[in-house]
């Protein structure tokens, strides 16, 4: 098992350049050689703030330079961040303070600070931890192993609170260096992030800069929307990391007369599928724009990648699974099935994180010891395996449901749907609390009428939703991701 801990990533690149630019917010820029220096600084401070290891940072602060030197600086007190979203629902910080019971929140969040004041847990603002980061002090105490759990990232799922996936330094610098050798960022690129770093996807892309030496943009939510292309072309933006509603609205501005093309040559995607039609147009207005699919999960952070623009050659697939590590299916009785042969998809290698933060039944559930020192993910998620080795993914647990007594899957639904010519955005609520057949969201010039019967010309008819529900926008997640419980409103809304 590798040795290697998280802060050793950046300590290695600060070495070999020291005078690169490494992560900026528009405002400022630090060069690895300063991002160093500060996170040796700010773990110092932390040290001096009481945080011991093993104790848990809470941090709920936004997304700028100092980002990346506090995150390496828990890691090297030998802490555990946890970073959150805020503002968020009262009700679902009372569950991460109560559940992570942190050592220190750091936050200027007014309800998240009365929250952990509350519980007596110390509180410190942005202001206060950029200026340790220039003042700070000696980190001091015993060094981490990396065996020792140095992030807890809290994912929702589909139903009850948020729980946590415990990620040890082994597992994350596994992590980072596999999915590096598929993506292969370079030092010359400009890693542009309006992810937020509570999804895992938009965190890793602090580390993944981290080992290419390539320069990070920590973007502000705000400019996902209309300034979306004018701050990719200020930025000077050569990666991506996607979300399919992000990938629509680049598109939508790109097709703006006049429209300015930033320097882009790779888009990423994982977390949600993301529909054919728009990559064929940002492909078409950005010619020298390669595509790298990806399948993950929060549990083991990515499990497949797919070879640049392989989606064109082999449509449908999500990619292979990490050097290292290996994907397949089980039947229901949890036997392993050959290739080609749909079932739960399991995978397997260093990658599989710890487990869940104080769920131990839940944690036995998906990750089990069947062979070797590892443990393997049951994802829950359905797909097959192919001869080859790519991951064709068919919905996740709670995506099948039944339609006119016929098993149908939400993302093949919201995939067609796309298809239709005059839909912009499509978003599939299953069948639940006795609603009758499942409800059909779209953005489009289209009435609902209208889209259900183009919609024949894609899908079965017994796949077809029985309703279809017009909306200016459809209503998503902190991660960019369609909000079905915002469309389960909006449902009952529509039916009562």
């Amino acid at each position: 098992m590798s040795t290697e801990l998280l802060h050793d990533l950046l300590d290695r690149t600060a070495e070999t350049r020291p005078d690169a630019p490494a992560a900026g917010d528009g405002t400022v820029e630090f060069t690895y050689r300063q991002v160093r220096a500060d996170s040796l600084r700010l773990a110092g401070w932390l040290r001096g703030q009481g945080v011991r290891r093993g104790d848990r940072v809470l941090v709920a602060l936004p997304a700028d330079a100092t980002l990346p030197a506090l995150l390496y600086a828990v890691a090297r007190a030998g802490a555990v961040f946890v970073v959150l979203r805020t503002p968020a629902p009262e009700v679902a910080l009372a569950h991460v303070l109560d559940d992570a019971e942190p050592g220190l929140v750091l936050t200027d969040d007014p309800v998240l600070t009365g929250l952990s004041r509350a519980r007596g847990v110390p509180v410190r603002g942005a202001a206060e931890t950029r200026r340790a980061a220039a003042i700070g002090g000696a980190p001091a105490g015993p060094a981490p192993l990396a065996v020792d759990p140095v992030c807890l990232i809290y994912t929702s799922g589909s139903t009850g609170m948020p729980k946590a996936v415990v990620s040890t330094h082994a597992q994350v610098t596994f992590a980072v260096r596999a999915i590096q050798s598929e993506l292969r960022y370079r030092p010359d690129d400009v890693v542009h992030v309006l992810l937020p770093p509570s999804f895992d996807y938009g965190l890793y892309q602090i580390f993944l800069s981290t080992v290419a030496g390539a320069r990070l943009r920590l973007g502000d939510p705000g400019d996902t929307g209309g300034r979306l292309l004018a701050t990719l072309v200020e930025s000077g933006a050569t990666v991506l990391p996607c979300v399919p509603s992000l990938a629509i609205n680049l598109l939508r501005l790109l097709g703006r007369a006049g429209a300015p093309r930033p320097p882009l040559r790779l888009l990423t995607n994982t977390g949600a599928a993301m529909p054919p039609e728009v990559l064929a147009g940002l492909r078409r207005l950005l010619p020298g724009l390669a595509v790298q699919l990806m399948f993950g999960l929060t549990e083991c952070k990515r499990a497949a990648i797919m070879p640049p623009d392989a989606d064109l050659r082999r449509p449908g697939a999500c990619g292979r699974a990490l050097p290292g590590t290996e994907i397949f299916t089980v039947d229901a009785e949890g036997r392993r099935q050959p290739p080609g042969v749909r079932g739960e998809l399991v995978v397997r290698g260093p990658h599989v994180m710890a487990g869940y933060w104080r769920r131990p039944e839940l944690t036995a559930q998906r990750f089990r010891r069947a062979h070797g020192l590892f443990p393997q993910l049951h994802t829950g998620d359905h797909g097959h395996v192919d001869a080859d080795g790519y991951v064709h993914f068919a919905g996740r647990r709670d995506d099948v449901y039944k339609e006119k007594g016929t098993r149908v899957s939400a993302t093949e639904v919201e995939a067609a749907a796309y298809r239709v010519d005059g839909v912009d955005a499509a978003g599939v609520l299953p069948p639940a609390d006795g609603r009758d057949g499942a409800t059909l969201f779209v953005v489009a010039a289209l009435t609902p009428a209208d889209v259900l019967r183009r919609l024949r010309e894609q899908l079965e008819e017994m796949k077809v939703p029985a309703r279809c529900v017009v909306l200016p926008d459809l209503p998503l997640t902190g991660n960019g991701k369609v909000d079905r419980r915002a469309l389960a409103r909006m449902a009952g809304e529509h039916n009562g």
